[in-house]
């Protein structure tokens, strides 16, 4: 549904939708770490120079910065697909279970907005006003 100006309202939900699911996941593993090391596998560190805690503490710091990216609407695909490849890398790793299938859902939904923020391009704009949006978008 395209609005004045080249608005578009399910684009737009879907952005919302998900940074605010994002945003909700970041905050709490910014503001309770230990609560989310479980959920860390081996494998990152004995690959990364971090324990579990600080690494939750990262990937809660990139989960709210991409959360307000796409609130903002700010690199729309470079953060909508950000997110998809962070979430299909935890689907990767978690395997077949509850969070494995939420978090595909997800990223789905991340992937969607990538796809369609790549063919969405508002048409009330100049053409260089056009070419500079791709840029920046």
């Amino acid at each position: 549904m395209e609005h004045k100006k080249g608005f578009n309202l399910g684009l737009f939900v879907l952005r919302l939708g998900l940074a605010l699911v994002l945003l909700w996941f970041g905050m709490s593993e910014v503001t309770n770490p230990a609560k989310w090391t479980s959920y860390v596998p081996d494998y990152v560190t004995r690959f990364l120079p971090l324990d579990d805690y600080y690494f939750v503490l990262i990937n809660g710091i990139i989960e709210i910065a991409l959360a307000l990216m796409l609130l903002l609407g700010i690199g729309i695909k470079l953060s909508s697909l950000l997110v998809a490849i962070h979430l299909f890398i935890i689907v990767i790793s978690v395997g077949y279970n509850e969070i494995g299938v939420r978090d595909f859902g997800l990223a789905m939904s991340a992937l969607a907005l990538f796809i369609l923020s790549l063919q969405h391009e508002p048409s009330h704009l100049s053409k260089k006003q056009k070419s500079i949006l791709r840029f920046i978008k």
